[in-house]
């Protein structure tokens, strides 16, 4: 079968890892050729170009800045990238027959796209729903409810789901969500269909290279260590994880580590010039291989967002943790429901992004108590193994979309 991806990731090829790329090999390995569709913004400075790699072919479609930019050119970015893939698809797939298309959100930009392809191929559509945008913007406060922008988008929201044969969302209140605030939505077509990875087995870390790696990064080798991987911007609820930091400097058997960037980053920097605690740390950025055995040498994984937030979430740094065999630490919005799935299996502790005390409470539970980390870290591996595969996802978009596979 021809399948087309349209994406926001910037691709080169389908052998990183990352919850697009896996999903790609994936659908390969079952035997159908991948068509993927993803911007080169302007900011590296590279025309559009076609990668012809047998059974994938990557049209990389040059862009505005639509990542890590201003607001002014992320928007107007975002608004030509349906005009921009359409004549980039039609130049050089105009003649391809596709018998799927496959997008996710971010953006919900593509509806004219989508239904282009729907109409001259008779192909089948699906949505993965990671993100419900704009009320995501709305509950930021970066958008403001019933405005034109806010109304302007929504129609485009709406008619994404009215063109999708199936939407499939990452979690049963994401379900439940789209449901409730879409009543023109069939609510036969929204499925449960999670972020989903390829699970690889990582050679085990003896006991000099865990040591000589905390050395290295001069984090202490006698403390429970916790670790925050992954974007810092607004959706995270950053002011709290400082709180957290601040908080945990009374204690002497823990220690947090802040790994990554984004638009909040600069938060995080001032406040450790400033207060210099013992007890955490923050690098900026790691190579990728680094930081995978850096996660490994952890023991508890960090999840945190804003307590703004109506809609559900699912942060897709929980596989990592998860493929880790890491149990997970939680704060997050009423709505989201990754922290009650995490203490109803068994592998993690929720709280409240605001609520202080009780996330201090539930690190104190986790600290130096090796057998409860290792105990919730096995549950949650085979939780990712049993829910959150790139081969179930696969048979759920498949068997939906009616692409049946022996």
């Amino acid at each position: 079968m021809n399948i087309l991806f349209l994406s926001l990731s910037r691709f080169t090829d389908i052998n990183e890892r990352g919850i697009y790329s896996d999903l790609m090999r994936e659908l390969v390995r079952r035997g159908n050729k991948v068509y993927i569709a993803s911007p080169t913004e302007r900011r590296f400075g590279k025309p559009t170009s076609l990668v012809n790699d047998g059974n994938v072919e990557i049209l990389k479609i040059k862009t505005l800045n639509i990542q890590k930019t201003n607001i002014v050119e992320k928007g107007i970015g975002t608004l030509l990238l349906e005009w921009q893939f359409d004549r980039a698809i039609q130049k050089y797939w105009g003649d391809v027959k596709f018998d799927m298309v496959l997008y996710a959100t971010p953006p919900i930009t593509f509806n004219k796209v989508i239904g282009k392809v729907k109409r001259r191929c008779g192909a089948r559509s699906y949505l993965m729903l990671k993100d419900i945008f704009p009320q995501n913007a709305v509950d930021l406060g970066m958008m403001k409810q019933g405005s034109l922008l806010h109304k302007l988008f929504r129609k485009k929201e709406e008619r994404l789901y009215q063109i999708s044969d199936r939407i499939g969302c990452m979690s049963p209140a994401n379900c439940d969500y789209v449901i409730e605030h879409n009543p023109k939505v069939d609510p036969s077509k929204v499925e449960l269909c999670p972020n989903a990875i390829e699970v690889v087995t990582f050679p085990q870390i003896s006991a000099d290279e865990k040591r000589l790696s905390l050395e290295k990064y001069g984090i202490p080798a006698d403390k429970t260590l916790f670790i925050y991987g992954g974007n810092l911007g607004k959706p995270q609820g950053i002011d709290f994880l400082l709180k957290v930091v601040e908080a945990n400097e009374a204690r002497n058997d823990s220690y947090i580590i802040i790994v990554g960037s984004g638009t909040e980053s600069h938060k995080i920097t001032d406040w450790f010039d400033e207060y210099k605690p013992k007890n955490a740390k923050h690098m900026s950025a790691l190579p990728k291989d680094e930081y995978d055995k850096l996660v490994r040498i952890c023991d508890v994984g960090l999840i945190f967002l804003d307590p703004r937030f109506t809609i559900p979430n699912f942060p897709s740094r929980l596989l990592s943790y998860l493929e880790n065999s890491m149990p997970v630490l939680l704060a997050t919005d009423p709505n989201t429901d990754i922290g009650r799935i995490a203490e109803a299996e068994g592998f993690g502790l929720w709280s409240l992004n605001g609520d202080i005390h009780t996330f201090i409470h539930n690190m104190c539970q986790f600290a130096n108590n090796r057998a409860m980390i290792n105990g919730m870290g096995e549950i949650g591996y085979t939780y990712l193994l049993d829910n959150y595969t790139v081969d179930k996802a696969i048979d759920i978009i498949s068997c939906s979309s009616g692409m049946l596979y022996s």
